[in-house]
């Protein structure tokens, strides 16, 4: 039986299009790496953020220039880029449920935890959560799976008791490598490619069908 609902962020809650890819453009000018306007760079939406400014500089995640243009990209984000963002429809009264019904909820986002806990107090809806789990700033729990894990210890969870939502292939293997049931969102930025090899249990094309699916 489901008890505990872990929730992904970016793609999943909030649309954060706007302040992710233009505070990533900000990063990569101010290392000398602009990159074309109409350059499509969705795909940075959810996965850690470092790894794809590498890949964009093309460079190693380890390189130097990397964690410049993180910082750069954090320099806009803290201030402007984390409220160029817009919440799904269904969500807030979806939570609401949700946690009338029972349920526990925890944010699993790859987002550093600092700047997840202001989005969702900016939202108001930090009170659904029990706790929002995030990465560190120096990149520790960046990867799905690892912030999944430390999760169940933290909170001494039962997999078998735990749900994930997310909306890219991160949060389907992360989740299930901890032994966790998964439900992709359609509406994020994972490509029906991506969600169909992940094979998550289920998918959904609004965020109110979880309550169905539960």
């Amino acid at each position: 039986m489901i008890k505990h609902i872990l929730l992904d962020l970016d793609g999943t809650l909030t649309d954060p299009k706007v302040g992710i890819t233009t505070s990533a453009r900000y990063g990569l000018n101010k290392v000398g790496h602009p990159i074309a306007e109409d350059l499509n760079i969705d795909w940075i939406i959810g996965p850690p953020l470092k790894a794809s400014l590498a890949k964009l500089l093309n460079v190693t995640v380890d390189d130097v220039l990397a964690e410049q243009a993180l910082l750069g990209y954090r320099e806009r984000f803290a201030v402007k880029g984390l409220y160029e963002n817009h919440l799904f429809a269904d969500v807030e009264p979806t939570l609401k449920k949700l946690t009338e019904q029972g349920y526990h909820l925890y944010l699993a986002t790859a987002k550093p935890e600092i700047y997840a806990r202001q989005i969702l107090e900016h939202f108001n809806l930090l009170q659904y959560f029990v706790h929002p789990y995030g990465s560190e700033l120096n990149g520790e729990r960046t990867n799905k799976g690892d912030l999944i894990a430390y999760i169940l210890e933290k909170e001494q969870l039962n997999a078998e008791e735990c749900l994930m939502v997310g909306d890219r292939e991160h949060d389907i293997l992360g989740a299930r490598r901890n032994g966790i049931e998964t439900i992709a969102v359609e509406y994020g930025y994972g490509s029906d490619q991506e969600l169909t090899e992940a094979a998550p249990k289920a998918r959904i094309k609004t965020f109110a069908e979880v309550l169905d699916l539960i």
